[in-house]
């Protein structure tokens, strides 16, 4: 998005200096991924991204937003404001006036990122769609999001992630979307929430902060989401395997390539429909899409076309065969206990010699974590998988224990032709460096 610098000094209250108004096309917190035109924001984290000014500008940036004195030796233009954070959303708030109605926010425990990436290949296939790259769904990366929104933007899709109650509420301020997706209700990140009871409010801020003229896309297969039809004034849209859901599936199949093929039902009319995206638990998820879509116009055929081609951002049900004909299944971006069992099943109906889950811990699920954790791998072994815990000893007896990533590849140096390998954890963990060192 094409936005003057005075205009972004007039938003955050701060002041135009060290340099002519010039226009700024998006903008970006890191430096080394500066686009030719953009604004820099530096945040101010672990490590204070003030520092970075000249490298970014630099690199292409003509104008920088500071909470610091302006660098005179910068040539570029200054914006001054108390907080960079604070001025980002604020720049997001402003881009968002410009943006059309058809603005879907996407939240839940699990499968949001799926779910967006899905909605958007979707949405694509009838307007200008923008969405947001990975899982940039906080207070920096939903900004960013709409910043980077091409001026002839006719659809734009954010997800919304949190750590806490309030925090979509939050978000919702500087999106403001007609459109919102609830996925699903988990007791995930029970460290910083403390209970389900308290996640479920958290992701029903969206639904609440919708219009009355808007949809809510609730997912009916659960019973705390569809619970949230009462928090809305939108029309509400269901989605799900319940035959009663608005959208729903039917003739359920899955190939050797772990994509799943279905009988699409919605209100405007049904369709034959196969995913490009692995794993049958993204039916759920293309489910959700199809909703939001037919609610925003888009005709059914279109739907079958956007989810076939729809690119799932990365580590998420990666599948490729190595030289030695080893196969890798990389879902390695993160893990909870309901996408844990569902990458389980996913190898388990994969064909194999032998199956083995490389798994890193699950982090952030509180007091019920060791738990999880040994049920986790119960269920590997009930499904023939042989576990390999990196780091994480609360798998148990169920498991092989490593160390590190060293470790767990070593333990994997008898691997032979027709083996099946999974590997995933949350993103601390980083188990991708395990299936970049298998090939």
């Amino acid at each position: 998005m094409h936005i003057q610098a005075s205009e972004i000094a007039d938003v955050v209250g701060g002041e135009l200096t060290n340099g002519e108004d010039v226009t700024v096309t998006g903008a970006t917190i890191d430096s080394r991924a500066v686009a030719a035109g953009q604004l820099f924001v530096p945040i101010v984290a672990a490590r204070d991204g003030h520092d970075f000014i000249g490298s970014a500008v630099a690199a292409g940036a003509t104008a920088y937003l500071t909470s610091q004195p302006p660098r005179a030796e910068v040539a570029a233009a200054a914006i001054t404001c108390a907080d960079t954070a604070t001025a980002l959303a604020d720049v997001g708030r402003l881009v968002r006036r410009r943006l059309p109605e058809r603005v879907v926010g996407v939240t839940g425990s699990v499968g949001k990122t799926s779910t967006k990436d899905l909605l958007a290949g979707v949405l694509a296939t009838t307007f200008i769609t923008a969405a947001s790259e990975k899982s940039f769904n906080n207070e920096l990366g939903l900004p960013l999001t709409l910043a980077n929104a091409p001026d002839d933007t006719e659809a734009v899709v954010v997800e919304m992630g949190a750590r806490g109650v309030g925090h979509i509420a939050e978000l919702c301020s500087i999106a403001r979307p007609t459109v919102g997706i609830v996925t699903r209700v988990e007791g995930v990140h029970l460290e910083l929430f403390g209970d389900i009871d308290a996640v479920g409010r958290a992701k029903g801020e969206l639904v609440e902060s919708l219009p009355a003229d808007g949809i809510a896309v609730l997912n009916a297969d659960h019973e705390r989401v569809i619970a949230m039809a009462g928090r809305t004034s939108a029309q509400v849209l269901s989605y799900g395997l319940t035959p009663s859901a608005d959208v729903s599936a039917t003739d359920i199949t899955v190939d050797a390539a772990l994509r799943a093929s279905f009988r699409l039902h919605t209100p405007w009319g049904s369709t034959q429909v196969s995913l490009g995206a692995r794993g049958e638990h993204q039916v759920s998820n293309a489910l959700a899409a199809a909703a939001a879509a037919g609610g925003l116009g888009v005709p059914v055929e279109a739907m079958a076309d956007g989810l076939l081609g729809a690119a799932l951002s990365g580590l998420r049900m990666e599948l490729h065969t190595t030289d030695a004909g080893v196969t890798i299944l990389n879902d390695a971006y993160n893990a909870n206990p309901t996408s844990m069992a569902a990458a389980l099943r996913s190898l388990a109906a994969l064909d194999g010699r032998r199956r083995i889950a490389v798994l890193g811990t699950m982090a952030e699920l509180g007091a019920d974590a060791p738990a999880a954790h040994e049920q986790i791998a119960q269920q590997a072994q009930s499904l023939g998988v042989e576990v390999i815990a990196v780091d994480e000893p609360s798998y148990g007896t169920f498991a092989r224990h490593v160390g590190d990533v060293a470790a767990a590849v070593a333990a994997l140096d008898d691997l032979d032709e027709g083996d099946v390998v999974l590997v995933k954890g949350s993103r601390v963990a980083a188990l991708e460096r395990v299936a970049d060192a298998l090939g």
